[in-house]
């Protein structure tokens, strides 16, 4: 159950394309370095077509088999982090405040590899539609190539997408039936008080007082009003307000997440937030405003489509587990599955920082594992005769 071999035989190429991808990350849309340098390298894979310029920066590469039938789609992120990189590595981040911190420069190269195995070998019956697509850490890239069309315009018909998981040994791969990464919301707090003399707080409708209720207040929402059984996470993760010792600021700013699997859920959450503010605002004498934005939705694999791509992971691995269960995190490839059926799926990147760490990098031999992935699930799903 190995990695293919001619795609071993060119790992040496994909670490040198990974590297220079990590030394020139970019961010959100703008990803048109990447996207020249994608594009370049199919070009000379000898792909079918290349078509540019979706949602902003987005590629679509078209392979064509030996003979008709459907096709699959396989999708890679392309986008970095804002964020400095500490690694000192020789290929680290030459762009400042730009970090690929999350293995997106991996996971192009995984689809890069697969593509150069695929259009050498063209061993099944259809067709492979590649999507390179920017923007997924912020922006919803996933969301604006499907606004724009892209799973009609090239016919797909089910489509796949991996990612790279620090904390798990490197090749192996896991993944879940059903939900298997949550919902994400965000919420802004605005309270507005009375400011004045930090010597006479009795003159003033103190802010922070205000903020402080509420922030302990929305504890409740998980312990107190939602079912045990159902995943829900709300974190409050930023607190802004003051300027100086003696001062009563008359604003303050709170921020926070939310992630939940359940529709049901997510309004349940969006009623108590609104009662929070509004009556402990009011307890303390000020006024609050709540704007809850609606993110990306729950990423949820076909159950059918993970029973074959676990199958199909075990010809590459022996390490495969495929009742994972649902993480929190969130993917805006989740906008695909809602049109399509497919799966999504994690591959092991040894022990290395965390993703979002600025000590984190994606481990190289991951890359041949997943590339190998991806073209066998093709051959499987598409066989010749």
């Amino acid at each position: 159950m190995p990695v293919i071999n001619r795609i071993a035989d060119f790992a040496d190429d994909m670490t040198a394309w990974r590297r220079h991808l990590h030394a020139h990350p970019e961010l959100r849309f703008a990803c048109h370095d990447t996207a020249t340098f994608v594009v370049e390298k199919l070009r000379e894979f000898g792909v079918d077509e290349v078509h540019e310029g979706i949602a902003t920066s987005g590629v679509v590469a078209l392979i064509e088999g030996s003979g008709p039938g459907p096709t699959i789609g396989l999708r890679a992120d392309m986008d970095a982090l804002p964020m400095e990189e500490v690694t000192g590595l020789d290929y680290a981040s030459t762009m400042p405040g730009k970090m690929h911190a999350c293995g997106h420069d991996g996971h192009t190269t995984m689809l890069l590899g697969a593509a150069r195995y695929l259009a050498e070998t063209r061993n099944f019956a259809g067709r492979v539609a590649l999507i390179f697509q920017p923007a997924e850490e912020n922006g919803g890239g996933a969301g604006v190539m499907v606004e724009e069309g892209v799973l009609e315009r090239f016919d797909i018909q089910e489509i796949y997408a991996l990612h790279n998981a620090p904390g798990t040994p490197v090749g192996a791969f896991y993944t879940t039936p059903g939900p298997i990464m949550a919902a994400v919301d965000t919420f802004d707090i605005h309270i507005k008080g009375r400011g004045g003399h930090g010597a006479m707080p009795h003159e003033t409708a103190d802010p922070i007082v205000a903020a402080v209720g509420i922030v302990n207040a929305i504890q409740t929402i998980v312990s107190r009003n939602n079912y045990a059984a159902d995943d829900l996470v709300v974190s409050v993760t930023q607190i802004h307000t003051g300027s100086a010792d003696n001062i009563v600021h008359e604003l303050a700013y709170i921020n926070g997440t939310v992630r939940t699997f359940d529709r049901a859920v997510q309004g349940m959450v969006m009623a108590r937030l609104e009662a929070i503010v509004q009556g402990q605002a009011a307890a303390y004498g000020g006024e609050a405003d709540l704007t809850y934005e609606v993110g990306y939705p729950a990423t949820v694999n076909d159950p059918g489509r993970t029973a074959f791509a676990a199958e199909v992971a075990r010809e590459v691995s022996a390490d495969v587990v495929d009742d994972a269960g649902p993480e929190m995190g969130a993917e805006d490839f989740a906008y695909m599955l809602e049109k399509r059926p497919g799966a999504y799926l994690f591959v092991g990147n040894g022990e290395t920082a965390g993703l979002h760490h600025p000590a984190y990098d994606f481990d190289d031999t991951a890359a041949p594992a997943g590339a190998s992935f991806f073209a066998r699930l093709v051959e499987r799903a598409l066989p010749v005769g």
